[in-house]
């Protein structure tokens, strides 16, 4: 889903009881240092006419700093790809490239899967 239509709204429209308080969301989780992210990188085929794709799991934090690092990455792999369901995919066995751009940004506790 993309930022623009994302909704902020919790669906509430009106409320009738007298003592209602309105409970704000929840701020998202901030992200982790670079040092303390699990990241697990994975060759995939399943689902996808036979493309091979390399899939980054395990990322904690915002959703735009996934988007961000996802972007990173594209561009350094010079392939293309997505940030979906907290996953990033990039296209083609690029795995070998991956862990070493990781490592070299202090993703320390990065390995391939």
């Amino acid at each position: 889903m993309s930022k623009k239509n994302k909704s902020n709204s919790t669906g509430l429209v009106y409320s009738t009881d007298p003592d209602f308080k309105w409970k704000e969301e929840q701020a998202a989780e901030d992200t982790s240092p670079s040092g303390q992210q699990k990241l697990r990188i994975r060759l995939d085929k399943n689902q996808r006419a036979g493309k091979t794709v390399t899939l980054i799991q395990g990322f904690n934090g915002k959703e735009d700093d996934l988007d961000e690092l996802g972007k990173k990455l594209r561009s350094f792999c010079g392939t293309g790809g997505s940030v979906k369901d907290g996953e990033i995919i990039i296209q083609g066995d690029q795995r070998e490239k991956i862990l070493q751009w990781l490592l070299k940004n202090d993703y320390r506790q990065s390995k391939k899967v």
